[in-house]
């Protein structure tokens, strides 16, 4: 049997909460408040990943909502991306009712957030603090692994 609407998007959470934490982990004190030029820092874009989970989330129950959280301190943010990952695929898990089209939902604020996850990679690259690649076609992620602990590369 192929994947349910609801399996496709936990497995979509799960390759964020995955590259995501790949990039969060061990990023130096400094890296959270590296301006890029206009104000813009490692810690805005992560905020905004929040904030794109939470609409994301508000999305799939049919309740859409925008809010822009104000960043706060890198690990808090941390925290929140996984807790708005989490959030998201405990709602998926449940087998309620996903009230926004599944492909909008990939296309808008998973796929945002996978991009801003990107801009977080390369500036681990570019201010020194390199994260090592690896075939992601390999990686084990398995849906409803969503928080801070994931298999090795």
């Amino acid at each position: 049997m192929g994947m349910t609407d609801h399996d496709s998007l936990r497995h979509c959470l799960a390759v964020l909460a995955y590259r995501g934490g790949k990039f969060l982990r061990g990023a130096p004190a400094s890296f959270a408040k590296h301006d890029t030029g206009g104000g813009t820092t490692p810690l805005t874009i992560l905020s905004h990943i929040g904030d794109l989970l939470d609409w994301g989330l508000s999305l799939a129950r049919g309740e859409e909502r925008w809010t822009t959280a104000a960043p706060e301190d890198w690990d808090r943010q941390v925290a929140r991306f996984h807790a708005a990952l989490q959030a998201f695929d405990d709602y998926l898990a449940s087998g309620a009712p996903i009230r926004a089209e599944v492909t909008r939902l990939i296309q808008g604020p998973i796929a945002d957030a996978l991009t801003h996850v990107g801009q977080i990679a390369m500036l681990r690259r570019m201010t020194g603090d390199p994260v090592p690649g690896e075939n992601y076609f390999v990686a084990h992620i398995v849906a409803g692994r969503v928080g801070p602990d994931q298999t090795a590369p």
